[in-house]
């Protein structure tokens, strides 16, 4: 692990006055940010393996055995990307991949182990509904229906409610699993889904553990570490069900989701109006991740849903430290121990960037927005071009700095950070059609 560096923290007004010079200078930021998208498409084109189904992207260019239908990593996020070109360009050649993604997609969901969001069939299904939504083509529709019908079929009784696995979180647990579920009754109309969306959520009510006056929960009862961020932990299990009252006015629901939230106030790390906490227990309780998996950018997503559900507007406190963890922490120039070579959505550049347009867009305030431009200009920096392809060499795991590759997926690569990229060029217009996924809560 890497010692963090000795340096002066910035106050918030430097912090403010350095991003006014950087916009100051920075020209024709739009077209760059699309330029860069595309060469990031263009990049993860390259990769791409045809076949009579359709077309799949490996998550590592050149290993075919990389290939994967998971959301995390593999076609489905591709998929994603694509769309999201095709929304922002209006160039049907990225349509048409992500249709040819889709198709693929199609062939293979049927054996789709698990049942999860990141990692399983919900994710996969999440793609197809997309694409549908672009396409108006109801075989993908169609397959995501059936998708559907799979979830609901492997769906185990478990104590009150109902479970998939042992696994709680968001990446293939219970959580993530049932945020899919609200999202499939948004798109369908029908309360089937809502329903047991709810039952995943009553299961996971009664795994609570007591701690610190609230409740914690374990990623899964048999693993060792107890993480309580969004990925695999309390944050994103309080998110779900904070979700869940919010579409069915379930007290219970909303009692265990404060209650998660009163436990990792407990626990954060608030010296200087900031939010931070830690990764792990028993082992890190020091270390302080910074993304989307471990830190506030997934975390504080907590905090704001709980504002929209309650109507206190106290928890967007909570936010802006979360925030402010972020600016006073000296990234992006310098890296840290929970913050190292990462250019991706899950746990580096992209994702802190996405975060603070989101806080742009939700709170008004452009400051926020210019940081974001400040984070995706270190990101540009840090990305490889050649023939006109981007693409970003980056060390996905913390503890292996020196495993370095390039991926095209989305949560770790071309396409999640070019997605953001899409977006952050569209930040100042009305116009931004983003796929809006199931775990956040920033609308359009």
């Amino acid at each position: 692990m890497r010692e963090r560096p000795s340096k002066v923290v910035p106050t918030l007004s430097a912090v403010a006055l350095i991003l006014a010079a950087a916009a100051a200078c920075r020209p024709a930021a739009d077209a760059t940010y699309i330029s860069a998208a595309e060469k990031a498409a263009a990049w993860v084109q390259g990769s791409e393996v045809r076949s009579a189904k359709g077309l799949s992207w490996p998550a590592v260019p050149k290993d075919p055995a990389s290939v994967s239908v998971d959301l995390y990593s593999g076609t489905p996020g591709v998929v994603l990307f694509f769309l999201n070109a095709y929304k922002a360009t209006g160039k049907k050649s990225y349509l048409g991949q992500a249709l040819s993604g889709a198709d693929l997609l199609l062939s293979r969901s049927a054996g789709i182990e698990g049942c999860g969001f990141y990692e399983g069939r919900s994710g996969a299904a999440f793609a197809l509904e997309e694409a549908f939504r672009a396409s108006g083509d109801n075989k993908y529709r169609q397959g995501f229906l059936d998708a559907l019908d799979g979830i609901k079929a492997r769906a185990v009784p478990a104590g009150k409610g109902v479970a998939w696995s042992a696994t709680t979180d968001i990446i293939s647990g219970g959580a993530g699993t049932g945020l899919f579920l609200i999202y499939a009754f948004h798109e369908t109309g029908d309360r089937a889904w809502l329903d047991l969306a709810g039952r995943a959520g009553e299961r996971l009510v009664e795994l609570g553990l007591p701690e610190n006056g609230g409740l914690k929960w374990a990623m899964d009862p048999g693993f060792p570490r107890l993480m309580p961020n969004f990925s695999h932990g309390t944050a994103g299990i309080a998110y779900f069900l904070a979700a869940l009252y919010q579409e069915t006015k379930g007290r219970t629901f909303l009692d265990a989701s404060l209650a998660g939230a009163k436990y990792l106030l407990s626990i954060a790390k608030t010296e200087g109006a900031s939010c931070l906490i830690f990764h792990d227990e028993p082992d890190n309780k020091e270390l302080y991740y910074l993304g989307w998996c471990h830190g506030p950018v997934g975390t504080a997503r907590l905090f704001y849903l709980l504002s929209a559900a309650t109507g206190d507007t106290t928890w967007l406190d909570w936010v802006r430290s979360s925030a402010n963890g972020l600016l006073r922490s000296g990234i992006p120039e310098q890296e840290t121990p929970g913050f190292w070579n990462n250019a991706g959505i899950c746990c580096g550049l992209a994702g802190v960037g996405e975060f603070f347009l989101d806080l742009y867009r939700a709170l008004g305030d452009a400051s926020y927005l210019e940081f974001s431009k400040h984070v995706a200009s270190r990101l540009l920096a840090k990305a490889t071009v050649e023939e006109g392809r981007m693409f970003w060499v980056q060390a996905e795991h913390r503890t292996r700095p020196d495993y370095l590759f390039a991926q095209t997926g989305y949560m770790q690569g071309a396409a999640g950070i070019g997605s953001f990229l899409l977006r952050l060029a569209s930040a100042e217009r009305k116009n931004d059609r983003h796929i809006v996924f199931p775990d956040t809560p920033f609308t359009r």
